[in-house]
């Protein structure tokens, strides 16, 4: 697939206390997930919305226009991260409880190329690897 846009889906609640910077700083660096995608590939990023994450239906359509006619970029050239703040168990809580019903939410807005997670710190790996923290797989 020939991916010409990254989104990167953070949750509201981490936002809150992260500015998102060490995963925008992975993908500009391609570093771990991120290694695969072109130079020109683009990136952009945006909250869940909040619990449930609803919010994120209205903000994949407006997406979606924008990429279309501003960029003639369509649904299938686009991979959709669902991060690391959502999707693994870290040092503020567990995996979001609504990431099976947001990744429901992105397919049926048209985007089948959802990876979950961007950026995974070495501390939080070595406390999975400890089993500090729990370890959940790529579904």
């Amino acid at each position: 697939m020939n991916t010409k846009y990254v989104v990167i889906i953070q949750c509201d609640i981490a936002h809150r206390r992260c500015s998102g910077f060490a995963c925008t700083n992975a993908f500009y660096n391609r570093e771990e997930i991120f290694k695969n995608y072109a130079d020109d590939t683009r990136y952009i990023s945006f909250t869940c919305g909040g619990c449930c994450g609803k919010g994120v239906a209205a903000k994949l359509e407006h997406l979606s226009k924008k990429l279309r006619i501003e960029n003639n970029i369509g649904k299938d050239e686009v991979a959709v991260h669902l991060s690391s703040c959502m999707t693994t168990d870290h040092h503020h809580y567990d995996r979001c409880p609504h990431v099976d019903y947001i990744k429901n939410i992105v397919l049926k807005k048209g985007y089948k190329n959802i990876i979950e997670g961007s950026f995974i710190s070495k501390n939080a790996e070595r406390k999975r690897e400890e089993g500090i923290y729990n370890c959940y797989s790529n579904s």
